[in-house]
């Protein structure tokens, strides 16, 4: 019944498409993350698509292509959308060699005057991998040696990611052929039916897709509906925190009704103007009783919202005015204490 009301609720916010019985593992770090991508990829049997905002060419990004090229050789189908622009301090000759290796592989939106200057704005902020179209693999993450946990200690990034097995990777996979399909006009030739049993669990998981192309944002639609929903606690870490007078209402009005609200913000940032914007907000979020905590160790790249310790919102999206209007995201919306 409390998924019911949360569809119901969410339905003007977003594209709804929820599913049922879901198996959701916490990957809780960089080194678990790519652990645990690295073995899916090795072990993959029919198909990976991958679609990353930014693809690095160091160590991580390195081993991957390499492992992308072998499950290739296995013939296994490898797909992989990557973001232009968040991904051009790579240099293109990696990427050529991807595809002279087997793998297809397309840029998101270059720059075009086609498209107009508005255009080249909207970027493909999503970090998602799916495997054998059993295994979704998503979060903040994208492939670089810093959120590998193995970069220099000062440019480290703290972030965190999910698994998710079960009938919701069929939704992750449509939306990987349409953001193929907005570059290529077709889609992809690949099993989109998984080749046996799906692994089941407890999860009751809502995608949440936006981008540019929507009339509203439903990113920053779900963020509000699961702040309103909020009776006890709520829990937000998140790395660019320019969230604009919506969101910044609902979190005082949360806090008014007798809701704990915490947000964890970086201490320091790799965009050092979006941290100063985002601390502008703090004297009225801390007079209205909400609580703000900096991380200093490491720098702050999670994305998750936990709601009364049994719902989390979780994905690529920042709570900023980018990811609501100008950015393709992914969010998943969990309905899971034990996740």
């Amino acid at each position: 019944m409390r998924f019911q009301r949360l569809l119901r609720r969410l339905k003007p916010a977003a594209r709804q498409v929820a599913s049922r019985r879901n198996r959701l593992d916490l990957l809780a770090d960089g080194k678990i993350f790519f652990r645990t991508l690295m073995t899916a990829v090795k072990n993959a049997e029919t198909s990976i698509l991958l679609e990353y905002y930014m693809f690095r060419d160091d160590r991580t990004g390195s081993a991957l292509a390499a492992e992308l090229a072998e499950a290739v050789k296995r013939g296994v189908k490898v797909f992989l959308i990557y973001d232009y622009i968040g991904s051009v301090d790579t240099p293109s000759s990696f990427f050529k060699k991807m595809v002279l290796d087997g793998i297809k592989v397309i840029p998101f939106n270059v720059p075009s005057f086609r498209r107009g200057i508005r255009w080249f704005d909207r970027r493909d902020h999503r970090k998602m991998a799916i495997v054998d179209a059993k295994a979704a693999y998503l979060g903040g993450f994208n492939i670089g040696d810093e959120y590998a946990g193995i970069a220099p200690r000062p440019n480290i990034f703290r972030d965190i990611g999910f698994c998710v097995s079960g009938s919701a990777v069929a939704e992750l996979i449509t939306i990987f052929c349409e953001a193929w399909q907005m570059e290529r006009e077709s889609f992809p030739e690949l099993p989109v039916h998984p080749t046996g049993p799906l692994k089941q669990g407890k999860a009751d998981v809502i995608i949440v897709s936006g981008g540019p192309h929507q009339r509203s944002s439903y990113i920053r639609g779900a963020f509000l509906v699961n702040i309103a929903s909020a009776s006890e606690e709520l829990l937000i870490a998140n790395p660019y925190f320019v969230p604009g007078p919506r969101i910044i209402r609902a979190l005082l009005r949360a806090a008014a009704r007798g809701v704990r609200v915490k947000l964890l913000l970086p201490a320091r940032s790799d965009v050092r103007l979006v941290l100063l914007v985002g601390r502008s907000s703090y004297a009225a979020l801390l007079g209205g009783g909400v609580e703000i905590y900096e991380l200093e160790e490491e720098i702050l790249h999670a994305k998750v919202m936990l709601v009364d310790g049994d719902r989390a919102v979780i994905g690529s999206a920042n709570l900023d005015q980018r990811s609501f209007h100008r950015n393709f995201e992914i969010n998943c919306v969990v309905d899971d204490r034990s996740f």
